[in-house]
Order: structure tokens, then C-alpha cells, then sequence
């Protein structure tokens, strides 16, 4: 009689690696465009960019930084999981 578990086993293609890879880039492209911000495109104050360019630029940052950490957290998480997972089979 086969016996069936209830563990789940990592596939090779779960999905893990584009987490990893979309968000380390979102994360990439959010830091890019603060530090453009910062050094070429006039920095901000407390009413914001100084330039148009400058809020384009904020934009992208305070988009890409939250969205790509909570996708790179994911992956990261997916990561240790499957290697946890691994391990123990």
C-alpha cells in the first residue's frame, strides 16, 4: 500500500527565481532613481522634487522601493523554504 505524505516538495520552476529577480531589479531601479533624485535632479524639500524630472523620478522611487522589497521578501522567503525543504527530504 503507497503511502502518500503531506510534505510539499519544491519544483525546480515554483516561481522562486523571477520573485528573486523582479524584485531585486524593481529594488535596483527605486534606489537608481533616488539617487538621481538626490545627485542630478535637484534633490527634494518639504514641499517636494524641485523638478519636474525630480518628481518623476520620486515617483518611480517611492513605487519601485516598497513594491520590489515586498517582492524580493517573498523570494527570499520562497528561498529559504525550498532549501529548508531540501534539506529535511
Amino acid at each position: 500500500m503507497p503511502t502518500s505524505t503531506n510534505r510539499a516538495t519544491a519544483t525546480p520552476d515554483d516561481g522562486t527565481r523571477q520573485l528573486l529577480q523582479w524584485g531585486s531589479s524593481m529594488v535596483g531601479a527605486g534606489l537608481f532613481s533616488a539617487i538621481l533624485l538626490e545627485t542630478v535632479l535637484g534633490g527634494f524639500g518639504p514641499t517636494g522634487a524641485h523638478t519636474n524630472t525630480g518628481w518623476f523620478a520620486l515617483i518611480i522611487a517611492l513605487m519601485s522601493l516598497p513594491f520590489g522589497g515586498l517582492l524580493l521578501a517573498l523570494g527570499v522567503a520562497k528561498w529559504l523554504r525550498n532549501r529548508n525543504l531540501r534539506r529535511t527530504e
